[in-house]
């Protein structure tokens, strides 16, 4: 059958990493070997730092979203295939990415049918941006950045909602109405990446074989590319040594925590913030937000009292790239101010995406 290849898909802070990392136990407790492969517009992703840091197998596609990196995402996994021997291939792609299952599902179940058995193709949902935008409220995003949520649930297999922990008995059930209303005949399973709450039947969905991954979009490109360009992407190193130490858990939320309420009054409204510091001796934290009006997490502690350690800042924000740039040494030099840290800013990468270019794009379903 080949190796079995699940990608899960969903937008910017649906959860995909931390669902991902679930997944990937579960299989192991199963007896599987498991390798990932993350997704993001530069090298040294936090994804792939915080799933390393769990002690799994990481490859990374840098520089574009797997339908523009196809090649690259297929040379990832063989060269997992050649250190682990992996059972499993777990994929995360960028979650302002969308389209696919014609330019990713499609072109592995036709060229690489004897080397991969595709597994259908989850969707995560995000609560806190996707109630807003199913009810026509505003969401904070523009109706371009909003058109590439939908069509991410559009061509799912299943629609998974995450953060079921999060989310009142009342809302919940609202929420399935709307996405009932909104994509009759699309399963809707719900979860929680963070306790493991409803897993088994996500994971009974995905070892599932048959006429999965074939809804092939309708969509207009301008639009596409328009609606991801509008969310400003950072990626940010920073170096930091402290002659006395300094809590590292309680700087990455500070750090989140400011970059949030500038943001919020800048009015870009956050599609993810991620932060992430690691310690000379391995430890390592994980702080995050999801959007403008939900609280800052600790998603990963590292318990670590640092006095060398390194910082990793990736954003997606709809905002001018530059000026998340320079908001982002700012909030970074304040907070280290604070706590006696020299800050080195090593890297800062700020952009906005480029149109999609797909290696293919299959218009019909093979």
């Amino acid at each position: 059958m080949g190796v079995r290849f699940v990608m899960v898909g969903g937008f910017l802070g649906a959860g995909k990493t931390t669902t991902l990392a679930r997944l990937a136990r579960q299989y192991q407790a199963r007896g599987h070997r498991v390798g990932l492969v993350t997704n993001d517009q530069a090298h040294d992703l936090v994804d792939t730092n915080n799933l390393r840091s769990q002690g799994f197998a990481v490859q990374e596609v840098p520089g574009a979203c797997f339908c523009c990196r196809f090649d690259d995402l297929v040379n990832r996994v063989g060269a997992l295939e050649s250190s682990e021997r992996p059972d499993v291939i777990l994929a995360e792609p960028v979650g302002s990415c969308t389209d696919l299952v014609a330019t990713v599902v499609q072109p592995l179940k036709d060229l690489y049918a004897g080397r991969f058995a595709v597994a259908p193709y989850a969707v995560l949902f995000k609560p806190s941006h996707g109630l807003k935008i199913l009810a026509g409220g505003k969401s904070g995003f523009s109706p371009k950045a909003a058109y590439i949520f939908t069509k991410q649930l559009e061509e799912a297999d299943a629609i998974v909602v995450n953060r079921i922990d999060e989310i009142a008995p009342e809302e919940l059930d609202r929420l399935s109405e709307l996405l009932a209303e909104r994509f009759p005949g699309t399963p809707v399973l719900k979860v929680s990446a963070l306790t493991g709450a409803g897993f088994e039947p996500l994971v009974e969905l995905l070892d599932q074989d048959g006429g999965f991954g074939r809804k092939i979009l309708d969509i207009d490109y301008d639009t596409y590319a328009e609606g991801e360009a509008e969310l400003g992407w950072l990626n940010s190193s920073v170096r930091l040594d402290s002659t006395a130490g300094f809590p590292l858990d309680s700087l990455l939320i500070a750090v989140v925590n400011g970059l949030q309420a500038v943001l919020n009054r800048l009015g870009g409204e956050v599609a993810h913030l991620k932060v992430i510091g690691q310690d000379d001796g391995g430890a390592f934290g994980v702080a995050n937000v999801v959007s403008g009006d939900s609280p800052a997490k600790l998603s990963l502690a590292s318990g670590s009292t640092a006095r060398e350690a390194d910082l990793i800042v990736n954003a997606r924000v709809a905002i001018d790239p530059d000026m998340l740039d320079a908001e982002v040494k700012r909030i970074v030099s304040d907070e280290c101010a604070k706590l006696g840290i020299v800050p080195t800013f090593l890297q800062s990468q700020s952009l906005r995406p480029g149109r999609p270019v797909p290696t293919h794009r299959y218009a019909t379903a093979k």
